[in-house]
C-alpha cells in the first residue's frame, strides 16, 4: 500500500487534565486494567492479566532501563542550564558502549534556558564513591529540532559515563506530568525487569508488572521474552502537521538476542503478545528487517525507515517465519549473538501485523503516533475503548492505568 492519506485530527478525543496521572498508584499491579477482546470490553484489575491471556502465549517486553538523563549546571553567575542527553555521538552511537566509555564523548543535547549558556565551559563538582570529581560540559554545534552537540569530559577516568549520569542525573519525567520529579520516581519510572540502559523515556506499559504478576503468567505457560527499544523522546513528539506523510518518526535502536529469534520463530503461529508499543514497533521492524534481509543477504540491513512497509506491494507473500529465518542465517554466517538495529516504523491505520497477535499498553495521547499505532490494531473500537476508560474513571498517560487489546 502506499504512504496512507491519514489526516491526525480524525486520531484525537479529549483529554480533561485531571485524567492525567501525575503520581503511580502504591502497588504496581493495582492498576485498572480494560480488556478489549474483538468487539467486548471488560475491567478488572492488572494483577489478574494472566486470567485473559490465551495459555500457551508469549509474552515479550521491553527490558530497557531509563537512563537519569537530566544534568543540571550552575553558572558562576548563578543561573542555572539543564542539559537534557538524548544520543550518543562519539566516540559511538552504540549506547550500551557509550555509556562505558570512560574519557572524553560527544551527545545529542537539549539545552533547557539555553540563552543562559552560549560559549566557555559549565562545570559541575560533585562527590563520587566519597572522591570529588569534576564534569564539564561544552558546546560543540547544533543537531536541528532544538538539539545540540555537547562535549562530556571529567578528571576521574576510572568512572564511566553511565556511573556519572546515575550519581549525578534526574529522571526525565514526560512533559505532562507537572511536577518535579522525586526520589520515588527513581524506582517507579522503571519497570521490575529493566535491565539495558539507553532509554530517555519509559516503557510504560511494563510499570503495572510485579513479580507475583509475573509468576501468575509462568504458572499458566505463558512464555516470557525480552528485547530492547531505547525509547527516544521523540515519542512525545506531537504530529502538527495536517498531512501524515509530512511528519518525520523518531529512530531508536533495538537490540535483539538470536535465542530470542529463535524462540519467536519456533513459537509462530501461536499467539505472541506485546508488552507497549515499544515491543510492538520492535517486533514489526524485526520482520521488515528480514524481509530486506532475504531479498539483499550480501550486507546487513540494520535501518528501518518509516514508509518502507507501506512502498512494499511484494511483502504479503513472505510470511513471518521467512523473514525470521533469514535474520537467523545472516546472524549465524557473521557469528553475530545480538541482532542491532534502527528502526522509524510508523505503525498507522491499514497497517497490517505480521508478528504480534496483541498488546498490553497504557493510554497514549491525543493526536500521537502512539495513538495510530493503537487505531491500527483496533480499528475504531480505539473510540469506544477511550470512551468508556474515560466514563469509568481510568487514569491515563505514563502512570496511568492499562489496556489489554486481543482480537
Amino acid at each position: 500500500m502506499p504512504v496512507p492519506s491519514i489526516h491526525p485530527e480524525d486520531y484525537t478525543y479529549d483529554l480533561p487534565a485531571d485524567r492525567i496521572a501525575q503520581y503511580p498508584l502504591p502497588e504496581r499491579d493495582a492498576s485498572k486494567l480494560i480488556c478489549s477482546i474483538g468487539e467486548t470490553i471488560k475491567e478488572d484489575v492488572f494483577r489478574n492479566i494472566a486470567d485473559w491471556l490465551p495459555p500457551g502465549s508469549m509474552l515479550v517486553m521491553n527490558n530497557t532501563r531509563v537512563i537519569r538523563a537530566r544534568l543540571i549546571f550552575q553558572k558562576p553567575s548563578g543561573g542555572s542550564v539543564e542539559i537534557f542527553c538524548l544520543e550518543p555521538l562519539e566516540p559511538t552511537k552504540e549506547v550500551s558502549e557509550a555509556f562505558q566509555q570512560r574519557g572524553p564523548l560527544l551527545w545529542k543535547c537539549l539545552i533547557g534556558h539555553a540563552k543562559r549558556w552560549k560559549s566557555g565551559h559549565l562545570t559541575r563538582e560533585m562527590i563520587f564513591s566519597g572522591n570529588p570529581v569534576i564534569l564539564q560540559a561544552e558546546r560543540s554545534g547544533e543537531q536541528g529540532e532544538g538539539a545540540f552537540a555537547i562535549r562530556f569530559s571529567w578528571d576521574h577516568p576510572e568512572i564511566t559515563f553511565g556511573d556519572l549520569l546515575e550519581e549525578a542525573g534526574r529522571t526525565p519525567l514526560p512533559p505532562y506530568i507537572l511536577r518535579q520529579d522525586e526520589e520515588e520516581d527513581i524506582l517507579r519510572y522503571q519497570t521490575i525487569y529493566a535491565r539495558q540502559k539507553g532509554s530517555v523515556a519509559a516503557p510504560t506499559a511494563g510499570f503495572h508488572f510485579t513479580e507475583a504478576v509475573l509468576d501468575s503468567l509462568k504458572a499458566r505457560d505463558i512464555r516470557l521474552e525480552q528485547i530492547t527499544l531505547h525509547v527516544g523522546l521523540g515519542t512525545f513528539k506531537p504530529i502538527t502537521v495536517k498531512e501524515l506523510g509530512q511528519h518525520v518518526m523518531h529512530q531508536e535502536q533495538i537490540v535483539v538476542e538470536a535465542g530470542t529469534i529463535r524462540h519467536l520463530l519456533h513459537h509462530l503461529p501461536k499467539p505472541v503478545i506485546a508488552v507497549g508499543t515499544t515491543s510492538v514497533r520492535t517486533l514489526e521492524s524485526l520482520y521488515w528487517l528480514g524481509v530486506k534481509q532475504l531479498r539483499h543477504p550480501a550486507r546487513i540491513q540494520t535501518v528501518l525507515e518509516q514508509w518502507e512497509p507501506y512502498n512494499d506491494s511484494d511483502s504479503p507473500s513472505i510470511p513471518p517465519w521467512d523473514a525470521l529465518i533469514a535474520l537467523l542465517q545472516m546472524m549465524e554466517q557473521r557469528g553475530l549473538s545480538t541482532f542491532t538495529a534502527r528502526t522509524r516504523l510508523m505503525i498507522v491505520p491499514g497497517y497490517r501485523f505480521r508478528i504480534i497477535s496483541g498488546m498490553i499498553t497504557n493510554f497514549h495521547q491525543p493526536r500521537s503516533t502512539l495513538l495510530m499505532l493503537i487505531a491500527a490494531y483496533l480499528g475504531e473500537q480505539w473510540k469506544e475503548v477511550y470512551r468508556y476508560s474515560l466514563d469509568h474513571q481510568f487514569r491515563f498517560l505514563s502512570y496511568g492505568d492499562s489496556c489489554l487489546f486481543l482480537r
